[in-house]
């Protein structure tokens, strides 16, 4: 399992908008009318996604207390994994539960080349102008240790619901290198 660390884009950066489909082929655009939003770049193979599976349900049902918006967003190439095609989307959501969005980037993957997306998972909380306001991991655990509780994520999403300043002590995520399509 290769380990590889998110990019850490610099916090204030205007995020880009994006619209993508769903694993079930279905357009969806983010809703604009929330404090903020939370994207997951993520996929169904990963053990550093597994190791967080449980926790991203209760994660979303954090987000949608704090009106937080919250998707996965897939962006992995699918020739070479097909075990991230959308129909393995829609059997990972089904078994974790998951009812937050889980959309498909895999076509282009453009949305993940826009945000510098490297890894899976790799976390960017947005404030409600799209601003980047927290990038990173979930908390200190890994698949070989501990459980994930999400703690540091948990805490950005406090922070910035009460207005306060970016964490000031943000680590990089850490997990498996997004799968890039082949550029011939």
């Amino acid at each position: 399992m290769t380990r590889t660390p998110s990019a850490m884009v610099d916090l204030g950066t205007q995020m880009p908008s994006f619209s993508l489909l769903d694993a079930y082929g279905i357009p969806f655009e983010l809703p604009k009318q929330n404090k903020g939003t939370l994207i997951v770049f993520m996929c169904n193979h990963c053990p550093y996604v597994v190791h967080v599976a449980e926790l991203l349900e209760e994660l979303h049902s954090v987000c949608k207390e704090k009106q937080i918006n919250m998707v996965g967003i897939n962006s992995n190439d699918i020739q070479s994994y097909p075990e991230d095609s959308p129909k393995k989307m829609i059997e990972m959501a089904a078994k974790y539960n998951w009812t937050f969005p889980y959309l498909f980037d895999g076509v282009d993957q453009s949305v993940a080349k826009a945000f510098h997306a490297t890894c899976t998972p790799d976390v960017f909380l947005l404030d409600n102008q799209s601003k980047l306001y927290y990038r990173g991991q979930f908390d200190d655990s890994r698949p070989s240790s501990g459980v994930s509780d999400g703690r540091d994520v948990i805490a950005a999403i406090d922070a910035l619901v009460e207005g306060a300043p970016p964490p000031p002590d943000q680590k990089a995520s850490v997990g498996c290198n997004i799968k890039w399509k082949s550029e011939i």
